[in-house]
């Protein structure tokens, strides 16, 4: 007999991880009745904890330089095609 692997939505895990940091129940009733293991939800608790600060804080300036650099060669390329066809269409 195999078991499948439950993939669980983002939605579901920060629910669940958020009813774990409230601690109005234990980690165990947590589990038991959204049926997962007790060690899934401390790892969503504590990715919930680690990860918390990013949702206020500034986007990583990496990945805001590569966004700008793809959008600056996005730029130069439709600057190439649309000078090409203003010569097309003025001959």
């Amino acid at each position: 007999m195999s078991k499948t692997r439950r993939n669980h939505a983002p939605q579901f895990k920060a629910k669940v991880a958020l009813e774990a940091l409230a601690g109005e129940k234990t980690i165990h009733e947590i589990a038991a009745r959204h049926q997962v293991h007790p060690s899934q939800v401390t790892q969503w608790r504590r990715q919930l904890i680690d990860q918390a600060a990013t949702v206020f804080g500034k986007p990583a300036d990496k990945a805001q330089g590569q966004d700008r650099e793809a959008l600056l060669a996005k730029i130069g390329e439709l600057t190439v095609q649309n000078d090409f066809f203003a010569r097309v269409l003025g001959k």
